[in-house]
């Protein structure tokens, strides 16, 4: 069963959890705003159901819930970012905005953003970028935690679902391919856990190194498989070396550091259109294209050729109308969250009814 609430109620009570672990106002509201919207764009695995991860992260030590980002390197076209673990819906938006800043005065900037608590989704910084009327490409890593993902002619579990993001700029809504590298997202196994309901063929393998679409093998030993076979696999290295390796020196071989918490390291190139043959010739180029690809018969099983992004828009406009549904599992994980961050059932029934 999964229950319906607004994004307007969501977010208030996302944001008074954080309030509730000794987070501003601000930064709770940035959270909280991050969270709901990932749900409304249909990333429920990027969502609210992170909530506990981000209270038992206070409650460790792990989450740093006000820190800002640091510039701590500036070598021009180059910046290097310390996000002190803190939010990464907030640090990761902060070292973003510096590679925007730098990429406009400049024509490109690459931000190696380190030491971030969870950032989330992360077409949001792609969006943040092509709102800038910048082309933007991040390379994240995952670390923090014991991997969850095999590597591809391996059974062990030795990575983790390290996101690849590029985003494009057009004279409207932004193109953004915004992925896992594994065939699904640890998050997405979880919401399907907490739903009772079976994971696509080949996302997951048992203990055995058998193929699943149970997501309960990831807690009885098994794990995620990368997607596309060696291609997933190989994209999953790259975030690895450049996002964990060359940005945050902290990869997921560093075994002693695997305790409970999920760190990102982020390596982000942001472009500016200009420096070629500007932003109006480059977005007509996008638009003839968009429109040549939409321009396709569909096939069968499918009403219309969509482009990265649009599913999300849908998924938004449906949800803000109609509510974002929660599965039983998931919200009272939430609610659990928040009576461990010090909430009262009197607070929480005002908040959620």
């Amino acid at each position: 069963m999964a229950m319906l609430i607004t994004d307007g109620q969501l977010r208030e009570f996302a944001k008074r959890i954080f309030e509730q672990v000794g987070a501003t106002e601000d930064r709770a509201w940035q959270v909280a705003e991050h969270l709901v919207e990932a749900n409304l764009k249909g990333h429920d695995s990027h969502g609210v159901g992170m909530i506990p991860n981000y209270v038992n992260g206070v409650r460790r030590g792990n989450l740093h819930v006000n820190e800002d980002a640091e510039l701590v390197l500036d070598k021009g076209a180059v910046l290097l970012v310390d996000g002190h673990f803190g939010f990464g819906q907030v640090v990761a938006k902060q070292a973003t905005q510096m590679g925007i800043e730098r990429a406009k005065q400049i024509g490109m900037a690459c931000v190696g953003s380190k030491n971030n608590y969870h950032i989330g989704r992360v077409g949001t910084y792609g969006e943040q970028c092509a709102r800038a009327g910048l082309i933007s490409i991040h390379f994240v890593n995952v670390v923090g935690h014991a991997p969850f993902v095999s590597p591809w002619g391996g059974r062990d579990k030795r990575m983790q679902t390290n996101p690849f993001c590029c985003a494009i700029p057009t004279a409207g809504d932004p193109i953004v391919l915004d992925m896992a590298t594994s065939a699904i997202a640890l998050g997405k196994a979880r919401v399907a856990r907490m739903k009772g309901v079976a994971v696509p063929e080949g996302s997951v393998y048992d203990a055995e190194g058998q193929p699943s679409t149970d997501p309960n093998v990831l807690e009885q030993g098994g794990s995620l498989a990368p997607f596309g076979e060696h291609k997933g696999y190989g994209l999953a290295l790259i975030c690895e070396l450049l996002g964990g390796g060359l940005a945050g020196e902290w990869t997921m071989q560093d075994v002693d550091k695997q305790t409970d918490m999920t760190i990102n390291h982020m390596l982000e190139f942001i472009i500016d259109p200009n420096l070629f043959g500007g932003l109006e010739a480059f977005q007509e180029e996008v638009e003839g294209m968009s429109r040549w690809l939409q321009d396709s018969k569909p096939a069968a099983g499918n009403d219309r050729v969509r482009l990265p992004g649009e599913p999300e828009r849908e998924s938004m406009s449906e949800r803000t109308a109609n509510g974002i549904p929660l599965d039983d599992g998931s919200w009272g994980s939430i609610v659990k969250a928040a009576k461990i961050a010090g909430m009262s059932d009197e607070t929480i029934k005002s908040l959620t009814e």
